[in-house]
């Protein structure tokens, strides 16, 4: 029988907790036999703690969700004042005056005509709402659309790992293993602007995906219920950048079908991207929009889809149950994870994050130039304060670099080595640090990078033999 013990710190010994994070803690994304534990204790503004007191620059915002650093004064604050009020009510029938004033500021802030907030937990489960509204919709919409049961996803699309987001996602190596347990999907094309085919030049790359996407939906659009899409970025596909105009030719498309459009901005929202919300580049106003990650600054698990009144009147019927949209979280619009979420958002007035955001980002890009001058790099793609540096085998043509040899892996391991930490997307290196990133520490993430890249573009060039194109 298990011994049950309250946590102690004096029982905090290094080398135990250690142990005991290999043993009893299952890691997510990680292989448990390879694991080597980083315990973080503490955290200050941009930089990590471990439990020995080594200090780490957070350059990929803790799973690109912490917004405005780590232990912020204000956001602290608003936890411990929700404190003393309530820590959590049920949104079942019930409401708090925290996430009701959180509601109304997302309203606010979103793209024009989404008009109505449903909280989750976290960004799968906001997915997970988001094609529930729109499949329940079409069968209480007037006149009622049965036939319209299959969603459009993008190819290399990821939106989460529950069933449902896992059906729309396009990542083979994550989701292979559960297909039977799937529902089917019409996959449109992966927009990628860095491997585009020969005759394709980037001022025709968002027409010649455009084309494909509007071939598909042309044909099946009887049967189908949504696009869903990541807009400008695709974050697990290897930060794959959309070209220019392609969001919003997805929403022409989608209007000119009669389909519902619905956008996840789990990972490029607040502010990444450089807009508060990356819709609003392309002036694209979805009709369901999917928030998590940063949307509680980083604090809370928290998420939200926000529904046009369109869909929310189809759910309305006094007195008629079937018209419901049965789905809840237990802790779907928690008070302390929506006091949190308040104040990040006054953060972003009180601070002007985004109108400091042009400078940083401007910055970032000058300091990735000269790594295009190092043998393993391929590309390097930016989309606000979002940064990937791809490694390649051959430059010339993009050829990939080996899996087995963890080539990106290996390049972390060495900025971790020199403080700071990073985690890539196989051979894509993420550069992604909280909003409140001062200007010597993108510097700093950039500098460790490029010699991380330079020692292990040396090591592979050795191990091949000094064949590499």
């Amino acid at each position: 029988m298990n011994q049950q013990t309250p946590y102690d710190d004096s029982q905090a010994d290094p080398a135990r907790l250690a142990e005991l994070d290999r043993r009893v803690v299952w890691h997510a994304f990680t292989q448990m036999a390879d694991y080597e534990p980083l315990i973080i204790e503490q955290a200050d503004g941009c930089e990590l703690i471990d439990i020995d007191g080594n200090r780490y620059l957070d350059g990929v915002s803790s799973l690109w969700c912490t917004v405005h650093g780590h232990n912020h004064a204000t956001i602290n604050a608003a936890i411990e004042q929700q404190l003393k009020r309530v820590a959590h009510v049920t949104s079942l029938g019930m409401s708090n005056p925290t996430t009701i004033a959180l509601a109304e500021r997302l309203v606010e802030l979103t793209p024009e005509g989404l008009g109505h907030v449903f909280f989750s937990s976290d960004g799968a489960s906001a997915i997970e709402v988001a094609l529930k509204m729109a499949f329940q919709y079409w069968r209480q919409t007037t006149p009622a659309r049965p036939d319209k049961s299959l969603f459009v996803a993008l190819g290399g699309a990821y939106h989460g790992d529950t069933l449902g987001s896992v059906s729309v996602g396009g990542v083979t190596r994550f989701h292979e293993m559960f297909q039977p347990l799937l529902f089917d999907v019409l996959r449109g094309p992966l927009p990628d602007s860095y491997r585009l085919p020969e005759h394709v030049g980037p001022d025709q790359a968002a027409d010649y995906y455009l084309d494909q996407l509007d071939q598909l939906l042309s044909e099946h659009q009887q049967q189908i219920a949504a696009v869903i899409v990541e807009p400008l970025v695709q974050g697990a596909a290897g930060m794959v950048m959309h070209p220019p105009g392609f969001l919003a030719g997805v929403r022409r498309l989608t209007r000119q079908y009669g389909l519902l459009m619905i956008a996840d901005e789990v990972a490029v929202g607040f502010g990444r991207t450089g807009t508060m919300f990356a819709c609003q580049q392309e002036q694209v106003s979805p009709d369901l929009l999917c928030l998590g990650k940063g949307l509680s600054g980083g604090y809370l698990a928290m998420a939200a889809t926000l529904a046009s009144s369109e869909i929310f009147e189809a759910f309305l019927g006094s007195g008629d149950a079937s018209r419901t949209f049965y789905h809840g979280h237990t802790y779907g619009g928690n008070p302390l994870a929506a006091a949190a979420a308040l104040a990040s958002l006054e953060v972003f007035s009180e601070e002007q994050t985004l109108a400091r955001l042009p400078a940083k980002i401007e910055l970032l890009a000058d300091q990735l130039k000269p790594l295009w001058n190092l043998p393993l790099v391929g590309d390097i793609r930016q989309c606000g304060l979002l940064a990937a540096i791809e490694l390649v085998a051959d430059k010339e043509t993009r050829q990939p670099l080996p899996a087995a040899e963890q080539t990106g892996a290996r390049v972390c391991q060495l900025a971790q080595q020199q403080g700071v930490w990073l985690r890539p997307l196989r051979d894509v290196l993420v550069v992604m640090p909280p909003l409140s990133v001062s200007d010597e520490q993108i510097c700093r993430i950039v500098d460790t990078l490029a010699a991380a890249i330079a020692e292990i573009g040396q090591k592979v060039d050795i191990e091949q033999g000094g064949g590499r194109g």
